[in-house]
């Protein structure tokens, strides 16, 4: 059982195990210890046995780890085989994006809908999913009552939007809208993505590198 109040930290390190194994297991890699993992993964043994005992451990003495049991328990946690119903807001270049190359089923989501107000992209596949009217999402979420909703639009019209889709049933945003969502209800889950800060850190790192150099 996983202990409680797990670091976020270990949290975001569960999705790099689970892509690392995925690989090690395409690859036919039956079993690794923590060592070679770590080496693989830029990390230390001793962190790779405190993230995994936060759940229970899964190594064994003298063997190390089972590569596919291991994938399939950092899965279990990650719960991704729940296949959580989205609909994705704003259907422009970055929404078709997300839309078109997001594996969303084997992240434990199945995309549903897709909704934008502009006139020329309604109506139009995405995916397999036509997008629809805004106007048609209350409706929509009556119907199909998904739980979650990926934000692609203007951070003017986030914070509107998350009130209204929170009283629509929506219990997570995947946000994109540039907007730091602080919501005022309980049991909303919020992931921001703001790709520019990715980007500074990439420039921050660049800068360090170069002033180490000789």
């Amino acid at each position: 059982m996983p202990k409680s109040n797990v670091s976020a930290s270990v949290i975001r390190r569960l999705p790099r195990y689970y892509r690392f194994l995925r690989e090690l297991a395409d690859a036919g890699v039956e079993r690794i210890s923590s060592g070679d993992l770590a080496r693989r993964m830029g990390l230390t043994a001793s962190q790779i046995r405190q993230d995994l005992n936060c759940f229970g451990g899964f190594g064994q003495q003298g063997y190390g780890y089972n590569v596919r049991s291991l994938h399939e328990e950092v899965g279990h946690i990650l719960g991704l085989g729940k296949h959580r119903k989205a609909i994705l807001i704003g259907a422009g270049n970055l929404g078709r994006a997300i839309a078109q190359h997001m594996d969303f089923t084997s992240r434990g989501f199945e995309l549903v809908g897709i909704f934008d107000a502009n006139p020329e992209l309604i109506g139009r596949e995405i995916a397999g999913v036509p997008v629809q009217n805004i106007q048609a999402l209350y409706d929509f979420c009556s119907r199909k009552v998904p739980t979650v909703a990926i934000l692609c639009i203007p951070k003017e019209a986030a914070m509107k939007l998350a009130r209204e889709l929170v009283g629509m049933g929506i219990k997570g945003f995947w946000n994109f809208s540039h907007y730091d969502l602080a919501l005022d209800f309980k049991g909303i889950v919020v992931e921001n993505v703001h790709l520019g800060d990715s980007l500074s850190i990439l420039c921050y790192h660049l800068g360090e590198m170069e002033r180490n150099q000789p």
